[in-house]
């Protein structure tokens, strides 16, 4: 192991042990207040707890930096309880997709829907600065709001296909509009299979008394509580919105919703193209019954 920079030969392998040892251990429970380590607060406490009776900090970033530490990131991650209810909605949603196929030839269409709401309607205070050469496109910080949008996106399984509406509000009557008028773009299917998550507008005993109502009729699968990444529409919202929505600056709420009709149909002709799902139902089998030493599902 290289000497660490401002240190006489190796450092002591006991004492590097110890300060890593203190980066993984909570400030609180050295009688701190900090919610979080920092190089320069780690620095402070190796000198105060006599570690190192002198060390600059910056040999503190490199030895964490040398044991993959990093006390100063964090990452959220939600809990999926995986529970028989979880596990048969989770179950279902990755048979129809690996039969999306034998389903259209029955006449059955397989369709997700996913929203974005409160989608920010954001001009820039200052004309955007187009890239140059040695230059990176420059934005005006200072930004002026008209407004949002309810952006709620359905994506047809089998061929990629992306099929937007534009919602005044994020609630139930709006919602079962917009799925009216999915519904009725495959009227002549034998029956709709609809992927949805747990919104509150989707399970309100309003919206499954008119889903019970519709022709053809509606089979809706819902994702299991924290698992709407088993919905492929977010994949499509990602890939919409990467390509369409960041940097983008509208005048008005209006200039939005033409952004977004002209985009959704141009992102049909350009892009659009059936996600390859990987993770079948053998797989997530697999993971549930490796789970307890292996925190991590297969990729899709």
């Amino acid at each position: 192991m290289p000497p660490a920079p401002g240190e006489d030969g190796r450092f002591p392998p006991l004492e590097r042990v110890r300060i890593e040892n203190l980066a993984c251990t909570s400030p609180q429970s050295m009688g701190l207040e900090l919610t979080h380590w920092s190089v320069r607060s780690l620095h402070q406490e190796i000198i105060r707890q006599g570690i190192r009776t002198s060390i600059h900090y910056v040999t503190v970033a490199i030895i964490l930096r040398m044991a993959e530490l990093q006390p100063h990131r964090c990452a959220y991650w939600k809990t999926t309880l995986w529970n028989d209810v979880a596990i048969q909605r989770a179950e279902r949603i990755l048979w129809l997709y690996e039969n999306t196929y034998t389903l259209l030839m029955a006449g059955e269409v397989t369709i997700a829907l996913d929203e974005k709401p409160n989608l920010q309607v954001l001009e820039r205070a200052q004309p955007t600065k187009p890239m140059g050469h040695g230059l990176i496109e420059r934005q005006e910080f200072e930004y002026i709001r008209h407004g949002t949008v309810h952006l709620l996106t359905g994506l047809t399984i089998h061929d990629g296909r992306m099929w937007s509406a534009y919602l005044d509000a994020n609630d139930s009557p709006h919602f079962q509009t917009a799925v009216a008028q999915v519904v009725h773009e495959y009227r002549g299917a034998q029956a709709i299979n609809l992927i949805i998550d747990n919104g509150p507008s989707h399970v309100s005993a309003s919206t499954k008394a008119f889903l019970a109502t519709l022709k053809p009729p509606v089979r809706v699968f819902y994702t299991p509580a924290h698992a709407s990444w088993l919905n492929q529409a977010e994949l499509l919202l990602g890939a919409f919105s990467s390509r369409y929505l960041e940097r983008g600056s509208w005048t008005s709420r209006d200039d939005m919703l033409g952004h977004l009709i002209a985009s959704n149909a141009e992102y049909n002709r350009l892009f659009a193209h059936p996600f390859q799902w990987s993770w079948t139902t053998l797989c997530f089998r697999d993971w549930l019954a490796a789970k307890k030493s292996s925190p991590i599902p297969c990729k899709t």
